[in-house]
């Protein structure tokens, strides 16, 4: 791999026709950090084209289709702001019309089937985030039928515009860039992730949980927030699988993966040594993560090498996921950065 020796840059990150049996839902708006990109779910209602086999009509309610996972599969939480549509494709056996949907609080995920029907909304041509932060699932009623759909969870984000100073709700995020310099300047990240103690554990993907995504910046109190992008989820992700077929160890292998370092906050980039200034990772699109990629027990220059080598399959493989990458090997301690900011950047550490 060709890689030129350089600093972490600054750079700008980036209704209906019904099936006697299984429609295919797909919904546009606002997921992640941004406009979802790693997938085009139909605009309207359409009939399943053998993608997913029609159920009957004693099946399940709805299905969250596999679009819904990103490209990887992987994906196990999706990020919208308050109020905003949301991306989120289902298979659904019925008349759409006939269904309703509604977003359920993890807290009360137990009593969706005493869910009153007037907190319930037509299913239409959109999702509509709730408008209270935290983490969601959805519900699909048919009059007296109702069920959690068996998919991503919904993290409804905290507006960047309900950060005060340098704090949100007490929790010290520092400045960015964008704040000082304005248009000329990284744009800032349209929300924040609100993070209980209780969700620390939540997985985010099949490798990933929200706890590697907490900035390392000594502060105990909760709820804690961090950006977060689902394209970087998908990306790692897809790294994983494409460092299981070139090392002949399958997909399927088990990989011991550690996120050194997800989000900071600008407050906590600042203190971190040699970080870029304008660090991806105060965007929620970048981490850098020690794997060991060859399941040999170690992690090694070796190991490094092999993912540089499935970052560029997968970036060759996915443009719209192209970014930063970055090599570092520093006596024992090895590990990539890894970030999706929207073009390529290539380094050594």
């Amino acid at each position: 791999m060709s890689a030129a020796v350089t600093p972490e840059p600054t750079s700008r990150r980036r209704a209906s026709r019904t099936a006697s049996h299984l429609a295919s839902l797909g919904v546009f708006g606002t997921a992640a950090l941004g406009v979802l990109q790693f997938y085009q779910p139909p605009r309207q209602f359409i009939e399943s084209r053998g993608e997913v086999e029609a159920v009957e009509s004693t099946g399940p309610l709805a299905l969250a289709s596999r679009n819904a996972f990103g490209r990887s599969g992987e994906v196990r939480v999706l990020f919208a702001l308050p109020g905003e549509p949301v991306v989120y494709p289902v298979e659904l056996r019925g008349d759409p019309a006939e269904l309703s949907y509604a977003w359920v609080a993890f807290a009360d995920t137990g009593t969706v089937q005493a869910l009153p029907s007037e907190s319930a909304r037509p299913l239409e041509a959109s999702f509509e985030a709730p408008h209270e932060p935290g983490f969601y699932r959805l519900a699909l009623m048919n009059g007296a039928e109702r069920i959690l759909v068996d998919g991503p969870a919904l993290s409804v984000m905290v507006p960047f515009s309900a950060k005060l100073g340098t704090t949100i709700n007490g929790y010290r995020i520092g400045t960015y860039v964008a704040e000082r310099l304005g248009a000329r300047a990284e744009q800032a990240p349209p929300g924040f992730v609100q993070i209980e103690e209780v969700d620390a554990d939540l997985p985010l993907t099949k490798h990933l949980r929200m706890s590697d995504f907490l900035s390392h910046d000594e502060q105990e109190r909760w709820p804690r927030y961090a950006a977060l992008d689902v394209r970087l989820l998908d990306k790692i992700e897809l790294v994983v699988a494409e460092m299981g077929r070139l090392s002949g160890r399958g997909g399927d292998a088990p990989v011991a993966l550690d996120v050194h370092s997800g989000f900071r906050t600008p407050f906590h980039n600042r203190r971190v040594n040699r970080a870029a200034r304008d660090s991806r990772h105060q965007y929620g699109d970048a981490a850098d993560i020690a794997i060991d990629s060859n399941g040999d027990g170690r992690i090694s220059f070796a190991d490094t090498r092999l993912v540089a080598r499935a970052v560029e399959a997968v970036e060759e493989a996915h443009p719209d996921l192209v970014g930063g990458m970055g090599l570092y090997n520093r006596g024992d301690a090895s590990y990539v950065h890894i970030d999706a900011r929207g073009r390529r950047a290539r380094w050594r550490g």
